[in-house]
């Protein structure tokens, strides 16, 4: 399992997703998004080289607050032939420079997501080592062929109740929860 430096990246995560997150073509916010983390959950690397996070953000920038799943890589070399898709570097603690990518654009998130969608394996939670995340739950996709697709805006209009979907939960801004696909096959 993953190891969770409690340490300090600079630039932060938000601080990177504040700048890249407008120029999505599927953003709904103002010009300048304001992000708080909402929730997440993280997914293992069989290798141990890539950092892999599913990481729910809540947007105050428009009229409505707006929550999106980002799902994120981190690795410690640029990867090859996914220029567009870097969201940026910062400086980890004790890692050192990492590369930041729209994970829906990196092999190892995509293969780890259909893993979690065939039921092959578990999410863990966002910042702890060594423990599963209970609240995400799957619906085990009994398919030949799974391609995952992610949910980027929140809550999704697919139904829980349809095979192969996560349902992950988040904190609103008036501090309830709210839970809904994030992904699906």
């Amino acid at each position: 399992m993953a190891v969770i430096h409690h340490t300090t990246m600079s630039p932060t995560k938000l601080e990177l997703l504040t700048e890249w997150l407008p120029s999505q073509p599927w953003y709904q916010g103002g010009p300048e998004a304001e992000l708080t983390k909402a929730g997440g959950f993280r997914l293992d690397d069989p290798d141990g080289e890539v950092g892999i996070e599913f990481m729910i953000v809540t947007d105050a920038s428009a009229d409505s607050p707006c929550t999106y799943l980002v799902p994120l890589t981190y690795r410690g070399a640029p990867l090859d032939g996914v220029d567009d898709a870097l969201i940026g570097t910062s400086e980890h603690g004790v890692l050192g420079t990492r590369w930041i990518y729209d994970g829906v654009h990196d092999p190892v998130l995509v293969a780890c997501l259909t893993g979690l969608l065939r039921g092959e394996i578990v999410a863990q939670a966002q910042s702890e080592s060594d423990t599963l995340e209970p609240s995400v739950r799957v619906r085990v996709a009994d398919l030949a062929t799974v391609v995952p697709a992610v949910h980027r805006v929140l809550p999704s209009p697919v139904s829980a109740d349809v095979p192969g979907t996560v349902v992950a939960s988040w904190q609103r801004p008036d501090g309830t929860r709210a839970e809904g696909v994030v992904a699906s096959a």
